[in-house]
C-alpha cells in the first residue's frame, strides 16, 4: 500500500471555497428569477410555493451581489493558479481526449469493459471540468452584463443585448446545476478513496 499525490492544496482550496459560493449563487439567482419569471413553466408555481421562494427578491439580490464577488475572487485566483502552475496540462482537452470520450462514458456506464488509457483525469472530466471554467467565466460576464448594463453596454452588446445576456446568465446556471448533480453522483460511485483525494490530497494505492 502507498500514497498517491493527487491534488495541490491551493486546487483543494478553491474547490471547497466554490461549493458554498455556488450553491449560494444558484440560490439567491432563482429567488431573484422568481420576480421575473421569463421563462414560464420552467420553475412552476408549486416549486415557488415548496421552498419558500416568494417575495424574497431583496434578500436574493443582497445574496447574490455579496457572494457573486467571492465567487468571481475565487474564479480569478483559481485562473492565475491553474496557468501559472502549469494545471492546464493536465486538465485542457487534447486530440485524443475527443477520441476517448465516448470509450469513457461507455466504461463508466459498465458497457465497456476496458477503460480507455487515462492520466490524472480521463477524457470525460478533462471535457467537463473544462466546460465549468468556460461556464463560470461567461456566468460572471453576463451577470455583470445584466448588473450594469449602461456603465458596461460594450460588455451588454457582446452577448446581443440584455435580454440575450440574461438568458445567458441563466442557462449557466441550469448547466451548472446539472453539471453539480452529475459530479455528485460520479464521486459517490468512485467511492472513499476519491473523495479523501480532493480532501487529503492523496489517494491509497493498494497495488
Amino acid at each position: 500500500m502507498r500514497l498517491v499525490e493527487k491534488h495541490s492544496l491551493s486546487l483543494r482550496i478553491v474547490h471547497w471555497l466554490n461549493v458554498p459560493f455556488l450553491c449560494l449563487m444558484i440560490w439567491s439567482g432563482i429567488l431573484i428569477y422568481w420576480a421575473n419569471d421569463e421563462y414560464p413553466g420552467f420553475f412552476p408555481d408549486w416549486f415557488y410555493s415548496a421552498f419558500h421562494i416568494n417575495n424574497r427578491l431583496a434578500e436574493g439580490m443582497a445574496v447574490h451581489f455579496a457572494v457573486g464577488w467571492l465567487f468571481a475572487l475565487n474564479g480569478f485566483v483559481y485562473l492565475l493558479w491553474f496557468f501559472i502552475s502549469g494545471h492546464w496540462r493536465e486538465l485542457l482537452p487534447t486530440t485524443s481526449t475527443f477520441r476517448y470520450a465516448w470509450p469513457t462514458v461507455m466504461h463508466d456506464l459498465g458497457l465497456h469493459p476496458v477503460a480507455p488509457p487515462q492520466g490524472k483525469f480521463n477524457a470525460m472530466q478533462r471535457l467537463v471540468y473544462t466546460s465549468v471554467i468556460v461556464l463560470c467565466v461567461l456566468g460572471v460576464l453576463s451577470g455583470f452584463a445584466i448588473y450594469k448594463p449602461v456603465q458596461l453596454g460594450w460588455l451588454t452588446a457582446c452577448f446581443g443585448g440584455y435580454r440575450a445576456a440574461r438568458f445567458m446568465h441563466f442557462l449557466v446556471m441550469i448547466s451548472l446545476s446539472g453539471i453539480v448533480v452529475l459530479h455528485v453522483l460520479q464521486v459517490v460511485r468512485a467511492g472513499w478513496n476519491n473523495f479523501r483525494a480532493m480532501i487529503a490530497g492523496f489517494e491509497v494505492d493498494d497495488e
